[in-house]
């Protein structure tokens, strides 16, 4: 606007309005920029930590330190001596190294950390290995787990031993927004979580103990066939031949007398039931670690009673009473009652 004498100016009006444009671009663009920085940076911090452990690893390829573990702790534990690691967290004390929960995958899944205890909670399956956690000193934290067939060559400029691991790592530590393909990175790690119900000694327990739907001889008779791990069948309403199915068909199995024994240790809160195969009194049932395995009074394990006419009939098994346990095989046709439980491992 201009006056007689060709001074020109805003007026209020005008100047409202520009501030108004700026404004509406600006909420427009800055959010897409600040993500774009921040997408920068998480990918910069990620290419920096896995080239330092990548060099580590060779390090450790080279001094021949890379393989020979049994256990992730050994071999975390060596990986320090290359790779500054300011705290170490047993799979029991994970949360004391990485966030409580994340976001995992394309279904944009939460995923409760405390529960990733073992290898196979990264999708490792076959390592049979426990979970450690690790703060770095670059601010990054991570859960690993080792491959104890883990293999080196130390004259192979080409190993760098990232097959000797799998390890889910937060570039930002703490910080949020602790979601898969932004701040939350892994290496080797094809599944997360599993969802298993319960940890036991390196065991995933799939689900609560529940009673199975029987099968009949003929079809018990057709599952040995199609490889179920069933010895023998002998009877026409068979509720431990259909629990074996129905625990393969989730991808597990029962467990073994010895691993019931162990459990058994663990929820009267003593030792020594492995060699007490029938009744051991004076007991007293730990009612929480009792419901955190999720057991049932009577439950089957993975064995046959093989004596006789009890050939395909029976079944070992444990009760777990208030005051007493007994590993046995009850009676001479155990496997068609509907009274026992099968918990599923793997």
């Amino acid at each position: 606007m201009c006056d007689n004498v060709r001074r020109c100016a805003f007026t209020l009006a005008e100047v409202l309005i520009t501030l108004a444009i700026i404004g509406v671009v600006a909420a427009m663009t800055i959010p897409t920029l600040v993500q774009n920085y921040q997408n920068k940076a998480w990918q910069t911090s990620s290419e920096v930590f896995e080239r330092k452990l990548e060099e580590a690893l060779k390090t450790m390829n080279t001094q021949q330190t890379l393989a020979g573990y049994s256990d992730t702790m050994d071999f975390v534990n060596e990986l320090s001596k290359h790779l500054k690691i300011t705290k170490i967290c047993d799979k029991n004390d994970i949360l004391s190294c990485f966030e409580d929960k994340v976001i995992w995958g394309t279904e944009q899944e939460e995923v409760d950390m405390s529960k990733i205890k073992s290898a196979s909670h990264l999708g490792q399956d076959e390592w049979n290995t426990e979970t450690v956690g690790v703060q770095f000193a670059n601010g990054v934290t991570g859960i690993i787990a080792y491959n104890p067939e883990c293999k080196q060559n130390p004259f192979s400029n080409q190993m760098t031993g990232t097959s000797c691991l799998a390890i889910l790592y937060d570039t930002d530590g703490f910080k949020k927004p602790n979601t898969s393909s932004k701040d939350l990175r892994s290496i080797n790690v094809t599944g997360l979580g599993k969802g298993c119900y319960a940890e036991f000694d390196n065991l995933c327990i799939m689900a609560e103990a529940f009673v199975p739907a029987p099968v009949t001889y003929n079809e018990c008779e057709q599952l040995k066939t199609d490889g179920y791990p069933i010895p023998n069948c002998g009877l026409d309403e068979d509720y431990w031949a259909g629990g074996v199915k129905q625990c393969t068909d989730m991808g597990g199995r029962l467990p073994t007398k010895s691993e019931l024994s162990q459990m058994a240790n663990y929820v009267y809160n003593t030792t020594g039931l492995e060699n007490k195969m029938y009744q051991a009194s004076g007991l007293t049932l730990d009612q929480t670690k009792f419901k955190e395995l999720g057991l049932k009074r009577d439950v089957w394990s993975s064995e046959e009673y093989n004596f006789k006419e009890y050939v395909g009939k029976s079944a070992y098994s444990r009760y777990f009473y208030p005051t007493f346990t007994s590993g046995t095989y009850s009676g001479r046709e155990n496997k068609n009652t509907s009274s026992y439980s099968i918990l599923c491992i793997k």
